[in-house]
């Protein structure tokens, strides 16, 4: 291998290497939530719906419930299931290579949602599968969210989440809410002084801020040359979870 690659080869190794540090938890972790933040938006610009908000899927499964539009039900249902789907095939996918102490428990997830994000953006640039297949398409991309956000969470041990903006901007709000607080009691033993955790609070003002950068690019992306934007996120995926087929440098 060519001096000048062989750095670049092992940063990338380490984001998906078995032996995690929480310095790659949290490289992987940016790189997983601006490639959610990019298929969400882009998606929907190509389907009308986002693939990533299961809590607006359960509601727009009662609202639709409750108006009796039981098509739709059943569509939001089908996003919902999905979205399960791909979380557990993450896990049994990981399950699987620790067990058998495979070097490739991470990249193996990763390597799916390549490929199907590579399918997905072919076939609706090429073949137009995607403008006669909506259902298919919205199981799709709410599988491939699932899939990356039950990996990530497991990598990182429920520190990270790619998708959970929500939970994110809950946590910032409380980090907040200890660096303001007013610290009057002198009694530190039995009333200890509230701080922030502002590695906490960095971690995730950084990943919301990465999620609507990854979401700005990925509709501007869809919006310029369609289907066709998944390509690179697809490759960029491909190329960091075959870093650990790799032979390794001795």
């Amino acid at each position: 291998m060519p001096a000048f690659l062989i750095m670049p080869v092992d940063y990338l190794r380490t984001l998906t290497a078995t032996e995690r540090s929480r310095r790659s938890n949290v490289h992987l972790g940016i790189f997983l939530t601006f490639n959610a933040g990019a298929i969400n938006a882009g998606g929907f610009l190509a389907v009308n719906e986002y693939t990533s908000h299961m809590t607006g899927v359960v509601s727009t499964m009662a609202d639709e419930l409750a108006l009796g539009h039981i098509d739709m039900v059943l569509g939001a249902l089908t996003s919902l299931i999905a979205f399960v789907i791909g979380a557990a095939t993450s896990a049994i996918m990981i399950n699987w290579a620790r067990r058998r102490q495979s070097p490739h428990e991470y990249s193996m997830p990763l390597l799916l949602e390549a490929g199907l994000l590579l399918a997905f953006g072919l076939l609706g640039e090429y073949h137009h599968v995607i403008s006669t297949s909506i259902g298919l398409t919205i199981a799709v991309l709410s599988f491939l969210m699932g899939l990356q956000n039950a990996m990530i969470t497991k990598v990182s041990n429920a520190e990270i989440r790619t998708t959970h903006v929500t939970g994110l901007m809950t946590d910032i709000g409380i980090e907040l809410g200890k660096l303001f607080y007013w610290n009057q009691s002198p009694d530190t033993v039995s009333k200890p002084a509230v701080r922030a955790n502002f590695d906490k609070l960095k971690l995730h003002s950084l990943l919301v801020t990465t999620f609507f950068l990854g979401g700005v690019l990925g509709a501007l992306g869809f919006k310029h040359v369609g289907y066709i934007a998944t390509v690179p996120p697809a490759i960029a995926l491909a190329i960091l979870s075959s870093m650990t087929f790799l032979p390794e440098r001795r």
